[in-house]
C-alpha cells in the first residue's frame, strides 16, 4: 500500500523545464512542480534561480512565437507532455502603472504653472511674473489643472488595473507627449500677446460647459468602470449604463470614457482658441480610437451577448 501510495505521488508531480525562446537554451529545470501550480507560481521559482528576472518581467509561452500564458493559467490544464516545456523571453526592465501614470499626469500640471505664473527665461524680463489681462487665460489654468489632479487622483484611489506593469521604454514616450504638448500649449496660451478666441465671451462659456459635462461624464464612467471590477480581481464584465445619466452613452458606445476625454480637450481647445491645444486633442483622438477599438474587439469575442448597436468611440460612427 506504501509503494502504491508513492507512485501515485510521484505521477501527480510535473517536472518543467524552461527554455530561452530566441535561442532555445535550457535556462532552468524545476523537478518537483504541482499539477495544480499557476504559472504565476511557475516563474516566482524561474526568480529563485535567475533573480534578475523578477516575476513582472517575465513572459513564459508553450510555443516560441506563441502569446504569453496569463498568470492564473493552471499548469494540468495547458496541453503540455509529461514534461513541461515552457519557452521564456524577458520584457525588459518594468515599471508600475501607477508610477507611470503619476508621472505622466504630474508634469502637465507643473509645466503648466511654470508658464501661467510667467517664471524668468520664458518670456522675456519684462513679463517676469506678470499676469495676464485676459480672464479666460486664468480660466484655461484652472480647466488644465483640474483636469490633471483629477486624473492623479483617480490613478491613485478610482482605477484598478488589470496589469500590474508596464516596460520601464514606454514611460519615456509617454511623458515627452504629455509633457511636451503641455509646455507647447502654455507657453502660447500664457503668452503676453494671445489674444482671446473670435466670439468672446459667448464662446469662452459655451467650450466651459462642453469641458465641465465631458470631465463630470469622463468620472462617471471611471466610477462605474471601477464597480465592475472587484478590488484585486482580473474579472471582465460587460459594461452597463447606471443611474447616472452621464453613464448613458454606454448604450452606444463601448468605451465612453474615451468619447468624453476627447470632448474635454475639444471644448479646451475652442476655449482658448489655440492651435496646439486642437492638434493635441487630434493626436489623442487617433490614440484613443485605436484602444476603443482594441477593447470593442476584446469585448465582441469574449461575450457572445455583446449589444450589438454599441460602437468603439463615436456613436453610430467608429
Amino acid at each position: 500500500a506504501g509503494w502504491a501510495h508513492t507512485a501515485q505521488g510521484q505521477a501527480s508531480i510535473h517536472p518543467v523545464e524552461i527554455l530561452d525562446a530566441k535561442t532555445r537554451e535550457k535556462l532552468c529545470f524545476l523537478d518537483k512542480v504541482e499539477p495544480q501550480a499557476t504559472i504565476a507560481e511557475i516563474k516566482n521559482l524561474f526568480t529563485k534561480t535567475h533573480p534578475q528576472w523578477y516575476p513582472a518581467r517575465q513572459s513564459l509561452r508553450l510555443d516560441p512565437k506563441g502569446k504569453s500564458l496569463k498568470d492564473e493559467d493552471v499548469l494540468q490544464k495547458l496541453p503540455v507532455g509529461t514534461t513541461a516545456t515552457l519557452y521564456f523571453r524577458d520584457l525588459g526592465a518594468q515599471i508600475s502603472w501607477v508610477t507611470v501614470f503619476l508621472t505622466e499626469y504630474a508634469g502637465p500640471l507643473f509645466i503648466y504653472l511654470l508658464f501661467y505664473f510667467r517664471v524668468p527665461f520664458i518670456y522675456g524680463r519684462k513679463y517676469d511674473f506678470t499676469s495676464s489681462r485676459h480672464t479666460v487665460v486664468h480660466l484655461a489654468c484652472i480647466c488644465h489643472s483640474f483636469h490633471y489632479i483629477k486624473r492623479l487622483l483617480e490613478t491613485l484611489f478610482v482605477h484598478r488595473f488589470s496589469h500590474g506593469t508596464m516596460p520601464l521604454r514606454n514611460i519615456f514616450k509617454n511623458c515627452t507627449y504629455y509633457w511636451g504638448f503641455a509646455a507647447w500649449m502654455a507657453y502660447y496660451i500664457n503668452h503676453p500677446l494671445y489674444t482671446p478666441p473670435t466670439y468672446g465671451a459667448q464662446q469662452v462659456k459655451l467650450a466651459l460647459a462642453i469641458f465641465v459635462i465631458c470631465q463630470l461624464g469622463n468620472f462617471s464612467i471611471h466610477m462605474a468602470l471601477r464597480d465592475l471590477r472587484p478590488a484585486g480581481s482580473k474579472t471582465r464584465k460587460i459594461p452597463y449604463p447606471t443611474r447616472n445619466p452621464f453613464t448613458w452613452l454606454f448604450l452606444l458606445v463601448s468605451c465612453p470614457n474615451y468619447t468624453y476625454e476627447v470632448g474635454s480637450w475639444i471644448g479646451f481647445a475652442i476655449m482658448t482658441q489655440c492651435l496646439p491645444v486642437a492638434l493635441f486633442s487630434l493626436v489623442g483622438f487617433t490614440q484613443m480610437t485605436i484602444w476603443a477599438k482594441g477593447k470593442h474587439r476584446s469585448y465582441l469575442k469574449e461575450f457572445r451577448d455583446y449589444p450589438p448597436l454599441r460602437m468603439p468611440i463615436i456613436p453610430f460612427l467608429l
